[in-house]
């Protein structure tokens, strides 16, 4: 995002700002979940995050119907026809909008009865007991507060950053008059948040502290829904080049916005849990710039030279969760696959690209000079990329071991290496193996791991 743009620069801001930050930016009075308490249990919940997953549930039966139709048809059949006229599968999709749709107008007008209403008409129990006894649904506000100063008493409040993107706002002309930045142009920067989830759950899907990457772009006002589709578009295509499958990502456009929002869409991956929010992008209006100039009495305005007068810029965001990402690569990635002599293996067939350990280096036997070669290599390698070594047990449980652990190739060097400085190379997805010259290894692995080598084929 920034090093493959000119005018995307990247920045580092505060985790702890000016509290009047967040009440310019809308945190302190909005930045709320609806929760609801189960009576027997004693569990919290996300009411909006139970409504969500009993659709999942009916979108569950949707995919068993459109895999028993792909059984039942075979070639023939064509899935986005059958998801249109298959009155089954319409019938659940209606129901499913209909609740959604219902449960964002009552998010938007703050009617926290009706989303009671709505989980106790569909008949919603707590996940763990099944009981059905809830309280009614509050709102709770999702900042850390802390306490910044000498003593308690003269003691000022602030907060934990519960996102990046503020950090952008305040600093925008900063970032603009120094880089000398034209409109339209992007800051970026990638850094912790901080959430008070009471329901953190899902592994590491919902956390307190967790990674952003997130970019704010500046554009001319009235143009922002044509980038707000080109950035839609644009990180889509991004998702889709790690070659995870195009069925595991879908669009979901918000029908309640947020406060400052005039259009927005979540990128969502199917995870073992179901599709979840990945990444958002949000066309967010001039809503920040001018917040924070109300409240700093400071002008945050960019003077267009073609049009020879100052205005407050527009901002399309794209926001995404790094830990999300990964949860999304590695979930995907770890599979356990049925091999020809009947035996499993389990491999992580992660993006080479994104693999931490690019190939592993094994001598055949621990002697007859083996080793040496075999280090000898390594020490070539470890300049361009990080490489391991391993010379412990049969190869054959060495290659398991590097299957698992995502190693794009495993390199190994036998007796024939001493005779005509070849090595038998192989590869993590197919198991193909082939014998190569050592000094071909970089060219090798440099073609299948390199960042350049991915962003090029999008």
């Amino acid at each position: 995002m920034v090093q493959m743009h000119e005018n995307i620069v990247g920045i580092d801001a505060s985790i702890l700002m000016h509290p009047t930050t967040w009440k310019a930016s809308g945190h302190v009075d909005a930045f709320n979940d609806p929760l609801i308490d189960n009576k027997d249990s004693k569990k919290r919940y996300r009411a909006d995050v139970l409504i969500e997953d009993y659709c999942a549930k009916i979108e569950t039966k949707i995919e068993k119907e459109v895999k028993k139709a792909a059984k039942r048809f075979g070639e023939a059949f064509n899935k986005e026809e059958f998801l249109t006229t298959n009155a089954r599968v319409l019938g659940y999709q209606e129901k499913i909008n209909t609740i959604l749709n219902r449960l964002g107008k009552s998010l938007e007008n703050e009617d926290l009865a009706d989303v009671k209403k709505l989980i106790e008409e569909l008949e919603i129990a707590d996940p763990l007991t099944g009981s059905k006894n809830w309280t009614d649904v509050k709102q709770f506000n999702l900042m850390f507060g802390t306490q910044l100063g000498a003593s308690a008493d003269s003691a000022m409040k602030v907060y934990l950053r519960p996102e990046t993107a503020q950090g952008i706002f305040v600093n925008f002309l900063n970032v603009q008059k120094t880089g000398r930045m034209k409109i339209p142009f992007g800051i970026a920067q990638t850094g912790k948040a901080f959430r008070n989830e009471i329901v953190a759950r899902q592994f590491i899907f919902r956390m307190r502290e967790f990674e952003q990457m997130e970019m704010q772009f500046f554009v001319k006002p009235g143009t922002q829904q044509e980038w707000y589709q080109k950035w839609k578009e644009t990180r889509l295509k991004w998702h889709l080049s790690l070659g995870m499958g195009a069925d595991n990502y879908r669009f979901h456009d918000h029908e309640k916005l947020a406060h400052y929002a005039d259009a927005a869409a979540d990128i969502e991956f199917k995870f073992p849990f179901g599709f979840k929010e990945l990444e958002g992008i949000h066309s967010r209006t001039d809503f920040d710039l001018k917040a924070h100039e109300e409240f700093s009495g400071k002008k945050l305005q960019y003077f267009d030279h073609e049009e020879n007068k100052n205005y407050v810029p527009y901002v399309v965001e794209t926001s995404i969760g790094l830990d999300r990402m990964f949860l999304a690569v590695f979930s995907n990635s770890l599979q356990e696959e049925e091999l020809e002599n009947g035996t499993t293996r389990t491999v992580l067939k992660i993006p080479s690209v994104l693999a931490p350990t690019k190939a592993a280096i094994l001598p055949l036997v621990k002697k007859d000079g083996l080793p040496d070669v075999a280090r000898k290599i390594v020490e070539d390698l470890k300049w361009d990329f990080n490489v391991s070594y391993d010379e412990k047990d049969a190869v054959g449980r060495r290659y398991r071991r590097q299957d698992a652990a995502g190693t794009p190739f495993c390199i190994t060097v036998d007796h024939d290496t001493l005779q005509d400085n070849t090595v038998t190379i192989r590869h993590r997805d197919t198991m193909e193996q082939k014998r190569v010259n050592v000094q071909d290894l970089k060219k090798i692995i440099f073609e299948e791991v390199a960042v350049k080598s991915w962003l090029m084929k999008m």
